[in-house]
């Protein structure tokens, strides 16, 4: 990660200088003291515009675009609902049952992983592609300690892998995972979704290959999905001929049946 640097938040203490420097060490990333300087300043100086904070409350990634840190977004709220019996599409689309291994192929910060985990009461693996990206949900997942104790303990059975799930899936061996999930950044992106503008600049936009999909279903046992767009011609060219998602949702999910499950 010598591309980017990290620091403190401008009102610090020792903890966050102990644990910025920790950071630093484990990532391989150079750590560099704040000392109430402005962080403008600080990217002109080193001529970078990504940069890792480490504030009181919680870790963070300024980039040019705003400011990311991990946060259970609408996972809480859709496990609160599950804890009601309500429906959950993307959960109907996997066919996702307790004791079954889930491979999220875009793990990004991990809200659908967090489900994933809730439901299959296991480990669920989460690839992501973006050092940074995968630095950040996985310092998050590891501190959660949330209200929702439910919430707390799937954030604790996600493991987090930084690479590219395109080599990551060649290595695995054939019929190895139950689910195998896709959820990549739509190539069009919905409006009510502007807030996720500064992820777009780290996360990988590229769209998912045939080539992805054909590994996905031979290593899973039961299912391969692909959340996009409802609009999307993505379920068209990758083969995904059965979608699952209502009527008027903006999101739609394509399936992919396999093996003794079906």
């Amino acid at each position: 990660m010598n591309n980017f640097f990290i620091t403190t938040g401008r009102r610090t203490d020792g903890n966050c200088i102990v644990k910025a420097h920790s950071l630093a060490e484990k990532y391989n990333m150079h750590f560099i003291y704040r000392n109430n300087e402005p962080l403008a300043q600080i990217k002109k100086r080193h001529n970078c515009q990504t940069v890792i904070i480490v504030k009181r409350e919680r870790i963070s990634i300024a980039t040019s675009s705003g400011e990311l840190f991990f946060h259970p977004n609408m996972a809480q709220l859709r496990i609160k609902r599950l804890l009601k019996n309500e429906k959950d599409n993307m959960l109907t689309a996997m066919d996702l049952k307790k004791g079954m291994s889930v491979l999220d192929c875009t793990l990004g910060f991990a809200t659908d992983a967090l489900i994933s985990a809730f439901r299959s009461g296991t480990l669920v693996i989460g690839l992501e592609a973006d050092p940074l990206l995968a630095l950040i949900a996985e310092e998050g997942l590891r501190a959660a300690d949330f209200s929702v104790k439910e919430l707390t303990k799937a954030a604790h059975n996600i493991k987090v892998i930084n690479v590219n799930h395109e080599e990551y899936l060649q290595k695995l061996p054939d019929k190895s995972i139950d689910v195998v999930y896709f959820d990549p950044m739509f190539r069009h992106p919905l409006m009510d979704s502007l807030s996720l503008t500064p992820l777009r600049i780290l996360a990988d936009t590229a769209p998912v290959t045939k080539k992805s999909i054909d590994e996905a279903c031979r290593i899973a046992k039961h299912r391969v999905v692909l959340k996009e767009n409802s609009k999307s011609n993505e379920f068209d060219r990758l083969g995904f001929s059965s979608i699952c998602g209502g009527r008027y949702s903006p999101i739609h999910y394509g399936i992919i049946k396999i093996g003794k499950y079906v």
